[in-house]
């Protein structure tokens, strides 16, 4: 007998939604297999395998993230098949700052009602995320919230488990004064500073579907640019250069993430001429009469991601970035100092 409740349905929960939901999104979960997964979508835990050949002392880490309010614009705009990139992204990218090789992935879905085409939408994007990343969808959950959320709403948060052999853990504990601080390009706002995007624009669809010249398209479209995945031109930098420490440039901006990766007594000098600056930001800036300083303490400015290398082998690194499809430029260097950052 098939499950069904229609006390249940009467309480505001479709149970067969849910499954409906579950076949829609096989065909993306699909997309993510790789080496070492061992169970499919539907069972009680997500099993996976690690190759562990090779690895001395093999180490496991983990990173968790959501989305954030950038989900407000998916929801005006109803365009949902990118916001799992973001969260995929949001989970990923810190995890490979450790580096760490992102294995497997879950999801999380918490919704109003479930519409079964708009979360197979919603989990496209993640599996789209974790085939860019290189790593598997093996789990996660749709939760319906009736009475708690509004039918048309939801939120998004993952989880990812990176695994890393001991002595090649990036902690920056090499680092040392005269080393290269590297930037690498980010696709726009990411998915950080939305509450503050949702201030300066007063965002609704009309709004959204506003074209500007200097964005070259609409605001929606900009703003809704999918986060960066660094994965795999971050593991091949590491590959080919001296990297002593990387940090995911997220909410707080440069100012909060750069030094979390720099050492006691070390300061990230950064040349903010050497910034490239992207046009959304200085559009939120002229638009809500945002002063530069709190703008580079919210918004990641152009730079998704920075990296300290060895002098020696800078150009190494740019090299591997470029090739695998990032631009990457010199940002600033190490000096000693205990300010952790600062733009000049």
């Amino acid at each position: 007998m098939k499950s069904f409740s229609d006390s249940y349905k009467a309480a505001g929960v479709d149970v067969t939604a849910g499954y409906k939901s579950v076949e829609l999104m096989k065909e993306h979960v699909k997309r993510t297999t790789i080496p070492g997964v061992v169970s499919g979508i539907g069972g009680f835990g997500g099993l996976f395998q690690p190759e562990l050949t090779g690895m001395k002392e093999p180490v496991l880490v983990s990173g968790t993230d959501g989305v954030g309010t950038k989900l407000v614009l998916a929801m005006l705009l109803d365009k949902h098949d990118t916001i799992g990139i973001d969260c995929v992204a949001m989970c990923v990218n810190d995890v490979v700052c450790c580096g760490a090789k992102p294995l497997f992935f879950l999801d999380y879905i918490a919704c109003g009602k479930n519409f079964p085409e708009k979360i197979a939408e919603i989990v496209k994007g993640v599996a789209e995320g974790c085939v860019r990343s290189g790593c598997a969808l093996i789990g996660g959950e749709t939760a319906e919230h009736p009475g708690v959320m509004p039918e048309e709403e939801y939120d998004l948060a993952g989880f990812t488990v990176g695994l890393v052999d001991k002595d090649k853990i990036i902690d920056g504990s090499k680092m040392q004064a005269g080393d290269v601080i590297l930037g690498v390009a980010s696709s726009g706002v990411h998915s950080n500073g939305f509450s503050l995007v949702r201030k300066v624009f007063g965002l609704t669809k009309e709004k959204l579907e506003t074209y500007y010249e200097e964005l070259g398209r609409t605001l929606g479209e900009a703003l809704l640019e999918p986060t960066r995945l660094y994965v795999k031109p971050v593991l091949a930098a590491i590959e080919a250069a001296d990297v002593k420490a990387i940090s995911h440039i997220t909410g707080g901006g440069f100012y909060e993430n750069i030094p979390r990766m720099m050492k006691d007594g070390l300061t990230a000098k950064i040349n903010r001429a050497a910034v490239p600056v992207l046009p959304i930001f200085d559009l939120i800036a002229k638009t809500g009469e945002i002063p530069e300083r709190d703008m580079f303490n919210t918004f990641n400015m152009g730079v998704g991601l920075c990296m300290a290398v060895s002098p020696e082998t800078a150009d190494a690194a740019i090299r591997a970035l470029h090739v695998a499809g990032e631009k990457a430029f010199v940002l600033g260097e190490v000096v000693e100092g205990d300010e952790g950052v600062v733009l000049c």
